[in-house]
């Protein structure tokens, strides 16, 4: 199938060498949902899934974290956007916070609006399907006045609210011992020294390498087929926009379980 190719299926032949168990601090309750990737019908029914899960759960407070790459490939970006800005805007009932990170998507939208010859890779990873969203029909090989007046019909088409969200997107959010972050972090770099495009697009150099950060690191951007919680590495981004899968990390003290559509 086409979605194979977005999937990390390389092994790592160097043993592994277990980490300490990081975890929350008592009474935190993290849900982290990976990469939506336009599927608001999937965001919908993970909400759903949250909400029947925390019925069950003793707490003293509940944060809900979005990891990025809200956008593209699947045909409901805009409808995810005003989702998750109706969610910061009112979190859900027992919710006290809502955080949602920049994923390498929302940059590379970013981008086609300030320069959109430069930003034109964006419209072959999944960016066409973002603008048809509001409206705005491209061809993926398209001229450069295409690109431009495709790139200023977005900026008309997208609402305040929207460029405001994206603008104002973190990077990482650390809470006890646990870090959550789009893709990862540059193995022996201090934390304020990575760099953004590691923390929005680094792949195997972060997820094929045991380097233990003194944190356990909550993730998506590199597909994965099912959720896994080893190494010092929780990772959630399974494909949602093509295999309908959308999954939430579950993080209590020490342990974590998953939530899937």
């Amino acid at each position: 199938m086409f979605w194979k190719k977005f999937f990390n299926t390389a092994k790592d032949s160097k043993p592994i060498l277990s980490k300490p168990q990081y975890g929350l601090p008592e009474g935190e309750l993290v849900y982290a949902v990976g990469d939506i990737h336009g599927r608001a019908d999937l965001l919908l029914r993970l909400l759903d899934l949250i909400h029947e899960d925390m019925a069950n759960r003793s707490f003293e407070r509940a944060s809900l974290i979005f990891l990025g790459d809200y956008i593209d490939r699947g045909f409901h970006s805009r409808e995810v956007l005003e989702a998750l800005i109706t969610l910061k805007t009112s979190p859900p009932a027992g919710i006290d916070t809502v955080i949602c990170h920049a994923g390498n998507h929302e940059d590379m939208l970013l981008h086609f609006l300030d320069d959109p010859a430069e930003g034109q890779f964006w419209l072959g990873v999944g960016g066409l399907a973002t603008l048809a969203s509001y409206g705005v029909i491209l061809e993926e090989e398209s001229n450069f006045d295409a690109l431009f007046d495709a790139s200023n019909a977005l900026a008309h088409a997208l609402p305040e609210s929207h460029r405001t969200f994206l603008t104002s997107l973190g990077v990482h959010w650390q809470c006890g011992d646990v870090l959550f972050v789009h893709a990862g972090l540059r193995p022996d770099v201090p934390l304020t020294q990575q760099r953004r495009r590691d923390k929005l697009g680094i792949r195997r150099e972060f997820t094929e390498n045991n380097y233990d950060f003194g944190l356990k690191i909550v993730h998506g951007h590199t597909g994965v087929r099912e959720p896994s919680s080893e190494d010092g590495r929780v990772s959630v981004d399974t494909g949602a926009f093509a295999t309908g899968v959308l999954t939430a990390a579950v993080l209590e003290k020490e342990t974590v379980k998953f939530l899937q559509t």
